[in-house]
């Protein structure tokens, strides 16, 4: 959940490092720091907090080189602090190591190296990897970078200079991401795609156990035991530098909303063939295998999770198929029923989701088909799944996922479709009318994009809230939980969501005049048990924000508050009624100063567990 920049070239590496981090400070700001190769030694700054004050720091003291190491932090070892900042150093002062992952066997390395004169300044488990390169190190760098990562137990992305060797940086990775921009003259080590778009679109990626060392003008892969990657991956990045910046617009997340018309759209795109069938190849099932299909795992954390609730709702609705949903990190200890009938979708923004990558393995190692549902290309899932549906929704910076989880749940339409089609549960008819109003959704969510006024007025009622309710009934019930998840994610704001039918059974206790009620109440056959659910809570003396169709004109007697979407069928309703919600959330963070993109304690990519 840290971002690593490495640089070896021409140009300053320093430059470099600072804006490779800018564009990765989403996966850590706890603290970062950089190391350069200079011509008096081995250089390290480090600061303490927000990368700026890295930034200000080498301003005001620049640090010449053209080789170094960069690092921002979100601290698991060690509490954030200067002193537990990477990089990190051995005892000689000549090896400087940044890292991405956990240590787990980092306790006994420590004291083994301890007892063998090693003096470790920190409390990270990082450290213990410069001193271990330091005590196999016998002059080749790569070799004692192998021997050392060897002793590892965990995960982790590693970048590692020397100083006697000043034109080298070695990069290993194993369950943590890392890529290699191959650029005309230099190359840029980096844990994702936006730190080296400025220099490259060629990108070679690392697999796990393996070791890359890196010069100027060229990547050397081998593997552990020393054999050589003879044909390494490469990518070509299709989107540039501004997909990846803010384009005129206050904050990435604030962008990243407005980007979800043209993610839907790219996700939705292709997938109707002429004649009505639903193209879904990465299924790699024949239409017979598909029908056997006599169960469904999805298994996702935190915003996927709730696309994965979605998914259930759709998928036993139209293919008649039972679906349990489970958080992954509960999934792998749980014991779960699965078989080669069962398919397991896995769902993960980044694809490098530590949890749900080992709810993949443990579904596989079962029997299971399983199918991943990402927005990263060449990320760690689509390795270690059977097939994979890619989220085109381009790169998300906002720790808060928003494009992401609209493109999720696009995609989750088109397996439904597909399930129901192979299993002959929904007649042709009903499944183009479906996808036909499904075509129609990116237009449904620019409509709700151009009129803002009513939801920054109600947000300026609510940003004194210390405490706020989200119900819903059906397909309603995760759009609740992903609306509480977005309000206390960068609002800070406590919220639960229940199934409204679950308030008179113990959440209606919480009913105070100064606790606002948010209701997703777009029409459909609950209706009118959510209008009785709304009573309830008013009654009580409840606030109420209500989620509604336009046209509803009613329900503007049971709320304080209405938020319109326009209508399409109840089953597809998942999508219009999220964006009010993310938009609700994000002016009430603003409006209490909040940083919207890098929320507390937060990072974008989970990638320890």
């Amino acid at each position: 959940m840290c971002g690593i920049v490495g640089y070896v070239g021409p140009r300053q590496a320093s430059g470099v490092l600072i804006g490779g981090l800018t564009r990765l400070e989403y996966r850590g700001y706890d603290s970062a720091g950089i190391a350069i190769m200079s011509h008096t030694g081995l250089e390290v700054v480090r600061r303490f907090g927000k990368l700026v004050n890295l930034a200000s720091a080498i301003g005001e003291t620049p640090v010449p080189g053209t080789i170094g190491i960069g690092h921002t932090r979100w601290a698991t070892h060690g509490r954030p602090s200067e002193e537990n900042a990477h990089p990190h150093i051995d005892c000689t002062g000549r090896i400087a190591v940044v890292h991405n992952g956990i240590i787990e066997n980092y306790m006994d390395l420590r004291e083994e190296l301890s007892a063998t004169g090693h003096m470790l300044r920190s409390e990270t488990d990082t450290e213990v990897v410069a001193h271990l390169v330091e005590s196999y190190y016998d002059g080749d760098l790569t070799a004692a970078v192998s021997r050392a990562i060897k002793r590892l137990d965990g995960s982790y992305a590693l970048g590692i200079v020397h100083l006697d060797h000043p034109e080298t940086l070695v990069a290993a990775r194993k369950d943590s991401p890392l890529i290699i921009g191959i650029g005309e003259g230099e190359n840029v080590v980096a844990s994702d795609i936006p730190a080296v778009l400025e220099y490259t679109r060629e990108v070679l990626v690392l697999h796990d156990d393996e070791v890359a060392t890196v010069h100027a003008d060229s990547v050397h892969v081998q593997a552990l035991d020393g054999t050589d990657v003879s044909d390494p991956e490469m990518m070509h990045v299709e989107w540039d530098l501004d997909a990846a910046e803010k384009g005129g617009y206050e904050d990435f997340m604030f962008k990243e909303i407005f980007e979800q018309p043209k993610a839907i759209r790219e996700t939705l795109r292709g997938r109707m063939c002429e004649g009505g069938d639903i193209q879904l190849s990465e299924l790699d099932m024949a239409p017979e295998q598909v029908a056997l299909i006599n169960r469904v795992f999805i298994i996702a954390c935190g915003t996927s999770f709730h696309a994965g609730m979605v998914a259930k709702t759709l998928i036993e609705g139209w293919a008649r198929i039972p679906v349990e949903v489970e958080v992954s990190s509960e999934f792998r200890y749980s014991d779960p029923i699965v078989d080669d009938d069962t398919l397991v979708v896995a769902i993960t923004q980044s694809g490098e989701t530590a949890d749900t990558l080992a709810g993949v393995r443990e579904a596989r190692d079962r029997g299971a088909k399983v199918i991943a549902i990402t927005n990263v290309v060449g990320s760690r899932v689509t390795r270690e799944s059977d097939g994979v549906i890619y989220t085109h929704a381009g790169p998300e910076i906002g720790v808060a996922a928003t494009k992401t989880f609209t493109a999720q749940i696009a995609a989750l339409y088109v397996l439904a479709l597909k399930l129901a089609q192979a299993k002959g549960t929904v007649q042709q008819e009903r499944i183009e009318h479906l996808w036909s109003e499904l075509s129609r959704m990116p237009d449904l969510v620019e409509t709700i994009l151009e009129d803002l006024d009513g939801l920054k007025e109600c947000a300026d009622e609510y940003v004194g809230a210390n405490s706020s309710l989200f119900l819903g009934r059906g397909i309603g019930v995760p759009i609740a939980m992903e609306g509480a998840l977005k309000l206390k994610e960068i609002s800070y704001i406590h919220a639960e969501a229940y199934p409204a039918g679950e308030m008179k059974h113990g959440p209606i206790a919480l009913i105070t005049e100064e606790v606002p009620v948010v209701v997703i109440a777009t029409q459909g056959h609950t209706y009118e048990k959510v209008v009785s659910n709304i009573q309830e809570v008013r009654a009580r003396g409840a606030q109420v924000i209500a989620v509604a169709t336009h046209g509803d004109d009613d329900i503007r007697r049971h709320a304080e508050h209405v938020l319109y979407v326009p209508a399409t069928t109840e089953s597809l309703s998942a999508i219009p009624a999220t964006i009010p919600l993310q938009l609700l959330s994000y002016y009430i963070a603003k409006a209490r100063g909040c940083n919207v993109d890098q929320p507390r304690n937060l990072a974008k990519s989970v990638t320890v567990e």
